[in-house]
């Protein structure tokens, strides 16, 4: 059932927002500010810094040593917020950068569309399947551009794998395994938060109220309130690619199982498998708290050979023209190496849209399909295992 709180949070999101916007001049210096200012979103002011042509105007975080950092590091003149509405309040910002917890991504998109701004917004783009439809008609009503952090998407080495499969070089293909494994345990110190200076109310948002607690702020991704564990983390990620290789929307039916064998205390499952169906293909995901080894990827199966792609490239390996039990494969017939992490270029998709007005790379509409994937897994790992499309 949907929390209450919740459908109120999004209904104040819709009605308070009001339609304005600044236009920008193709010489004018673009205006950011910046939305929950943790590492994430960090490493994407950096970015910005990299890419020029652009001051970021203000920080925000419910946190403040968080927007202190921030400021210092990435944005020098800045001014610091603790509440978002303040910074989509100021007309003289054109575009919001959101690294929140995923419980805000709706409600904060929701409010700077309808305040005139163009955003930038982690994955996952929705918490709940139900927060899909007015995320969506609030962006189309806005003519806002929106891009969703599935950096892939503007990823040169993974563009020309989609175009490769496209043309018929794996043939038919039928078996996506995509998997991510993450030393996390090895990096479970508790973290010092200073709770004066933290803003613990604003940071539940649409969550029930509950005594602060340490491990679900600096480590929210493994609440169910706050975030969805590895299927909307990491796994989002590869179904995204999937999707996008195989042109499907959604998955009809998603099997997954899923147990909390190694941080008992949190709530979202650390090892998990899952298997969604799709018209075409069948996309799995594994994951695991326990080693790096392969780390994370995906391999696409056809009848004419398989693909091996992660984020340093990717390489084809043919089929052989026979069957044979103790075939050895041989080496790669086609690979390309990726040369630099593809979020600069995400980002720079974003900032040239903002200019031209064209559909960014991940639009809300892709963001929001991949997220669905992510949580239809979770809803068949915390249900009886088994999700239908109805």
């Amino acid at each position: 059932m949907e929390n209450p709180n919740r459908r109120a949070f999004l209904g104040t999101a819709l009605a308070t927002a009001a339609s304005y916007g600044r236009i920008m001049g193709a010489n004018d210096r673009l205006r950011v500010g910046a939305i929950g200012t943790g590492s994430r979103c960090q490493y994407l002011l950096g970015l910005l810094n990299t890419i020029g042509a652009n001051d970021i105007v203000a920080v925000c975080d419910v946190y403040e040593p968080h927007r202190e950092f921030a400021k210092a590091k990435y944005a020098a003149d800045a001014k610091e917020y603790g509440d978002h509405r303040e910074v989509l309040d100021r007309k003289d910002i054109d575009a919001v950068v959101i690294g929140t917890p995923d419980h805000w991504h709706v409600p904060i998109t929701i409010a700077a569309v309808g305040a005139g701004k163009d955003v930038y917004c982690e994955k996952p783009v929705t918490h709940a399947l139900s927060e899909a439809e007015p995320l969506l008609n609030a962006v189309r009503d806005s003519k806002r551009v929106v891009q969703t952090g599935t950096q892939q998407r503007s990823w040169a080495h993974y563009i020309h794998a989609r175009d490769l499969i496209r043309a018929g070089e794996l043939g038919q293909v039928t078996l996506i395994r995509t998997y991510w494994y993450q030393n996390h345990i090895a990096n479970q110190n508790r973290v010092a938060i200073d709770q004066s200076k933290l803003d613990w109310k604003r940071f539940l948002g649409s969550a029930a109220y509950r005594p602060f607690d340490a491990d679900q702020y600096a480590h929210w991704r493994w609440y169910w309130d706050f975030g969805g564990g590895a299927m909307t983390d990491l796994f989002i990620h590869w179904v995204d690619v999937a999707q996008w290789f195989m042109d499907e929307a959604a998955p009809t039916r998603a099997t997954a199982t899923g147990v909390t064998a190694l941080l008992k205390e949190r709530q979202t499952p650390d090892t998990m498998s899952a298997a969604l169906q799709y018209p075409s293909a069948i996309v799995e995901f594994d994951s695991a708290l326990l080693g790096y080894l392969e780390g994370g990827g995906l391999m696409l199966r056809g009848t004419k050979g398989a693909m091996r792609l992660h984020r340093k490239g990717y390489a084809i390996y043919n089929e052989i023209p026979t069957y044979s039990e103790s075939y050895e494969p041989a080496g790669a017939v086609a690979e390309m190496k990726s040369t630099h992490d593809g979020t600069l270029d995400h980002m720079r998709n974003f900032v040239e849209c903002v200019r031209s007005r064209k559909t960014p790379n991940a639009p809300v509409e892709i963001g929001i399909a991949a997220a669905r994937a992510g949580h239809v897994a979770n809803l068949a790992m915390r249900g009886t295992g088994v999700w239908t499309a109805s």
